[in-house]
C-alpha cells in the first residue's frame, strides 16, 4: 500500500489532559483531535491500547484484543446516566503531569463498578447483546479470565485452583455460575471502551485524521491469550514456559535481553490457516486506520531461549513463516495498511519480507549519529516508502538527548550540529525540521518533542521494570509559537492534510 506525504503525532490517550488523573476518551480527547486539525497533521499514532497488568506496560497486557478499562471516560459514563454527580464529586487528589497508577487503578475501578450497577437493568439491550455476540470469540474467554484473577487476587492464572487454571471442563461450568456477575462486569466495561473509542475514531475519521495503531509481536504470559489457548503457544501441559522471547547479546547488552514472553507455535498456527492472527488484524482493523507492527524481525525469524535459562545468550535464531502469514492474511482481509518495526539488527532476508509486502520501514533520527550512528538513518538515506520519527516511545525526548550528549561533549552531538549545520540551543525543533525535509512518506513527532520537553518526560525506559508511562501534557504548554513552528513545517515541505489543500500558498 502506498502512503501519501503526511505528518503527525504519536501521543498515547494516557498522556491526555483529564481531571481524573488519567488521560482518557473524554473531551480532550476530541480536543486533540481538534489541535492536529488546527496544526495540519493527518496521524495520530498511539500504543496498543490493551488491559494493562504489572508494570502499566501496554505492551505486556492480559489481552491482545481487549481493551485498557483506565481509559474510559466517567464524563461520557455520567453523559449516558451510568454515574451521576455525587459519584465524582470526590476526586482524588491528582499530579496533571503525571500518572500515579496505584490511585488511579482502584478510582477508575470504583466508578466502573457504580456504573455497572446502574447499567445492569440495560444488560439485555440490543446494543450490548450484538457487541457479545459479535466479539464472543475473545470477549467470553477474558471476562471469565480477569473474573477469575480478580478471586484470586490477581496472581498469575498457573497458580490458580488447578482445575481452573487448566481448564477442566466441569470447573469451568462451576466457576461460571459462581461468577457470572463478575464476569458480566467485565463484559460491561469492554463495551463501554469499544463504544467510546469508535466515538473517538469515528470523529477524527471526519476531521481528516488516521490513526496508527500498535500490535505487539508477542503476548504476555499471564493473559486470556495464553490461558484460553495454550496449544498455540510454547508451553507445557503443566503451564511452564519451554521457550521465551528475546533478542540475542549484541553492543548494548553482554547477556542479550531476555524478555520472557511465550513464543508461538507456529506448526499449529499454521495448520490452523493462522485463524487467531486473522481474529487479531480483523479486530485491530475495527480499532484503528493504520497498524504498526512490533518488532516485525520476528517474522522472519524469531530468537528461541529456554524458558529456565537467565539470561538470553543460549538462544537460537529460528525460521517464521512470515511469508505465508501475511499471503493469509491479506487474501482474506485484502491489502490492509501496515508500518514495519524493523529497528535493531535487521537481516537481508527481513528486508526481504517487508519489501515483498511493501510495508514501509521506521526510521529514527537519534540513531544517526555518533560513532555508533547508523547510517541508514540520516535522511540523506532515507527512501520514500518509510516512517521518520525523532525518537519512539523507548527513546529519551530529543530535548534530553541532546542535552545529556552536550554535557559528555560527544561526537553524537558534533555531528548532529555538523549534519544539521546549526549551532544554537534548539537542537529539538533542528531535528524535527530534518524529519519533515526527509523524502519519507510519512513523518512522527512524539508530542513530548512537539513541546520541546525535557527527559522528565520520557515515556519509557527500556529494560526498567516500573515508573514508565506516567507522562502526562497540559494545554498550557501549547502556544501560538508552538502552533506556527509545526504549521510552517507542514506547508514548507509539503506535508499536507490533503493534496491541493495548501497549493495556493506561495513561500
Amino acid at each position: 500500500m502506498n502512503y501519501s506525504r503526511s505528518a503527525g503525532i504519536l501521543l498515547h490517550p494516557t498522556s491526555l489532559p483529564s481531571k481524573y488523573g488519567i488521560g482518557d476518551f473524554g473531551y480532550d480527547a476530541f480536543k486533540f483531535i481538534d489541535f492536529l486539525v488546527e496544526i495540519k497533521q493527518s496521524l495520530w499514532q498511539i500504543l496498543p491500547l490493551g488491559p494493562t497488568g504489572y508494570g502499566n506496560s501496554p505492551y505486556q497486557c492480559f489481552s491482545a484484543f481487549a481493551g485498557n478499562p483506565l481509559l474510559i471516560s466517567p464524563d461520557k459514563l455520567k453523559e449516558e446516566n451510568l454515574l451521576h454527580d455525587d459519584d465524582l464529586n470526590n476526586l482524588p487528589e491528582t499530579n496533571p503531569s503525571y500518572v500515579d497508577y496505584g490511585q488511579i487503578i482502584n478510582y477508575k475501578n470504583t466508578l466502573l463498578r457504580k456504573a455497572y450497577e446502574n447499567f445492569k437493568d440495560r444488560t439485555s439491550s440490543h446494543d450490548f447483546q450484538k457487541f457479545r455476540e459479535d466479539n464472543n470469540y475473545w470477549l467470553e474467554d477474558f471476562a471469565f479470565f480477569m473474573a477469575l484473577k480478580n478471586y484470586h487476587n490477581g496472581i498469575v492464572w498457573s497458580k490458580w485452583d488447578k482445575e481452573i487454571a487448566f481448564r477442566k471442563k466441569d470447573a469451568i461450568k462451576k466457576w461460571k455460575e459462581k461468577l457470572y456477575d463478575e464476569i458480566l462486569f467485565h463484559e460491561f466495561v469492554q463495551y463501554i471502551f469499544f463504544k467510546q473509542w469508535k466515538e473517538i475514531k469515528d470523529y477524527a475519521n471526519s476531521k481528516g485524521i488516521k490513526i496508527i495503531g500498535d500490535v505487539p509481536i508477542y503476548i504476555a504470559y499471564d493473559s486470556a491469550d495464553l490461558w484460553a489457548n495454550r496449544h498455540l503457544f510454547t508451553v507445557d501441559e503443566e503451564g511452564n514456559l519451554e521457550f521465551v522471547a528475546g533478542v540475542p547479546p549484541d553492543y548494548f547488552s553482554k547477556t542479550g535481553q531476555l524478555w520472557g514472553n511465550p513464543l508461538y507455535k507456529w506448526d499449529i498456527m499454521e495448520k490452523n490457516k493462522f485463524d487467531w492472527w486473522i481474529k487479531r488484524f480483523s479486530k485491530m482493523l475495527e480499532l484503528v486506520d493504520i497498524i504498526r507492527i512490533d518488532h516485525f524481525r520476528g517474522f522472519e525469524a524469531y530468537y528461541k531461549i529456554p524458558g529456565t535459562a537467565p539470561t538470553a545468550e543460549t538462544g537460537e535464531w529460528v525460521k517464521a513463516p512470515g511469508e505465508k502469514l501475511f499471503n493469509t492474511i491479506i487474501k482474506k482481509l485484502g491489502d490492509i495498511p501496515i508500518l514495519a518495526e524493523d529497528l535493531g539488527v535487521i537481516t537481508k532476508e527481513v528486508n526481504e519480507l517487508r519489501m515483498k509486502f511493501n510495508f514501509p520501514g521506521m526510521k529514527i533520527l537519534q540513531f544517526a549519529f555518533g560513532k555508533t550512528g547508523e547510517k541508514r538513518f540520516l535522511p540523506h538515506n532515507h527512501e520514500k516508502h518509510c516512517v521518520v520519527y525523532t525518537g519512539s516511545h523507548d527513546n529519551d525526548t530529543t530535548s534530553g538527548f541532546f542535552k545529556k550528549e552536550k554535557e559528555m561533549n560527544s561526537d553524537v552531538f558534533k555531528h548532529a550540529q555538523f549534519y544539521m549545520n546549526y549551532y544554537g540551543d534548539d537542537m529539538c525543533y533542528q531535528l524535527i525540521r530534518l524529519a519533515y525535509s526527509s523524502v519519507a512518506d510519512i513523518v512522527i513527532i512524539p508530542m513530548q518533542d512537539i513541546l520541546n520537553l525535557d527527559s522528565y518526560a520520557r515515556m519509557n525506559f527500556p529494560g526498567k521494570p516500573d515508573g514508565n508511562w506516567t507522562w502526562r501534557f497540559t494545554w498550557d504548554q501549547i502556544n501560538d509559537d508552538i502552533k506556527n513552528k509545526i504549521s510552517k513545517l507542514i506547508m514548507l515541505y509539503e506535508r499536507f492534510p490533503s493534496e491541493n489543500e495548501y497549493s495556493h500558498v506561495v513561500y
